[in-house]
């Protein structure tokens, strides 16, 4: 920033005298071809790569993204190197701040956007840095930022071996937002990368790879970003193993929660798309997490089951190898329906649904014989549970029953005679 202190160094007087003079026209000329050639790029560059996911760099806009405003400030630094061989020009004192401002707000604004989506603090964190940015401009420009940079720079005071002041702390919070936010920069764009077009068991790797990733990344900015505050990290060793022990001794069930659900991505038991039965909850697994598996059941019921009891406890699930569920139904008919053709019916009501399966076969079997009539066991396969089995069910026992009515074989119901002694 020490050559952009051209704002302040002359006299106020000659400096607005020089913002109406001749030379000033030609570098707002020289800015306005800066601005067509810096959107001439980025049009190219977004027709360059218009399959690719570049939208921190491009945005959704032409001039939406990053790229932009960055090019327009090296294309404004390179004419003022041209233009200002002999003798400065003021003007280039207000057009670099402002670039450079555009700059930092458009790629701050479009890093949270990507790392948080439509989170509510997004737009106040996008406000934030947009006021910053356009304050120290002003500030920059009226020669004021200097002056007060000075002033915060001589209120000190000592905290052990180091000396802090106002504007220390300034810089450093500045300096930390940045670092985290290029941090969730780059932990975005490699989450971005490693989840597209990625499936099933690849899927639920990629993510685990994508969490620990991010997780590395940011607790790195953390530690450059307290590095940049001025607070020595080396004094935070002793406290920070005293806390880790405590935390680890609190936080046991949180720490093997975590552990499963890394076990559980690296060994590939339970994918996402699996159908799952867990401590009497059955439905299909939608998401796993660092700490917990989301199970979401046919009826649309939710259930987070912690990662731990995915390891511990028996889980049944039906897709693991092989997608095929049998299920069953039970009919009974009277004594004197034909077993012969009770059982041919039975089958062929089963193979009229369009989800039962032709192999295997459904099979029909006599079962036992009922207090009230013959009961029969139909047996049958399909390979869609996460469509739902009770609604086969039924479909398949409607279809059981409107076949032995229409072919006038009786569907027993209990009956009990009564014999009342007769008075002699």
């Amino acid at each position: 920033m020490a050559s952009l202190k051209l704002a302040h160094m002359a006299d106020p007087m000659v400096w607005l005298n020089s913002l109406v003079s001749a030379e000033s026209f030609l570098v707002l000329a020289a800015f306005a071809a800066c601005i067509a050639l810096a959107w001439l790029f980025v049009w190219s560059v977004r027709r360059a790569f218009a399959a690719q996911d570049l939208s921190v760099l491009l945005g959704k806009r032409l001039i939406d993204g990053v790229l932009f405003p960055v090019v327009l400030l090296g294309l404004t630094f390179a004419a003022r190197t041209l233009l200002t061989t002999d003798h400065p020009v003021a003007l280039f004192g207000i057009l670099l701040p402002v670039c450079m401002s555009l700059a930092l707000i458009r790629f701050g604004v479009k890093v949270l956007q990507v790392a948080f989506g439509a989170a509510p603090f997004v737009r106040v964190l996008e406000r934030t840095i947009s006021w910053i940015a356009w304050l120290a401009v002003v500030l920059w420009v009226t020669g004021i930022l200097p002056l007060l940079l000075d002033e915060l720079d001589q209120i000190r005071w000592k905290i052990g071996g180091a000396m802090l002041s106002v504007r220390t702390l300034i810089e450093g919070a500045l300096t930390a937002g940045a670092v985290l936010i290029v941090m969730l920069w780059i932990s975005s764009a490699l989450e971005s990368r490693l989840l597209k077009s990625a499936t099933g068991s690849d899927l639920s790797l990629r993510m685990v790879i994508s969490n620990t990733v991010r997780a590395l990344l940011m607790f790195v900015g953390l530690l450059l970003a307290l590095s940049a505050v001025g607070i020595d990290l080396t004094a935070l060793s002793v406290l920070g193993g005293a806390v880790g022990v405590g935390i680890g001794f609190g936080l046991q069930k949180l720490a093997a929660n975590y552990v499963s659900g890394f076990v559980i991505l690296a060994e590939r038991s339970m994918r996402i798309g699996d159908m799952v039965k867990v401590d009497n909850f059955e439905g299909r697994i939608t998401d796993i997490k660092a700490r917990y598996t989301l199970i979401r059941s046919p009826t649309g019921r939710e259930s987070i089951v912690p990662n731990e009891m995915l390891i511990t406890q028996r889980v049944e699930n039906l897709s693991l190898a092989d997608t095929k569920v049998a299920q069953s139904t039970t009919v009974s008919v009277a004594y004197n329906a034909p077993v012969d053709e009770v059982m041919q019916l039975l089958q062929q009501a089963c193979q009229a649904q369009p989800r039962v399966l032709a192999e295997p076969a459904p099979s029909v079997a006599l079962s036992a014989f009922g207090a009230d009539g013959l009961e029969f066991t139909v047996n049958y396969w399909f390979d869609d549970p996460a469509s739902g089995q009770l609604n086969l069910k039924s479909d398949v026992n409607l279809a059981i029953l409107k076949t032995l009515r229409d072919h006038g074989i009786e569907i027993p119901f209990p009956q009990r005679v009564v014999h009342l002694p007769t008075k002699s």
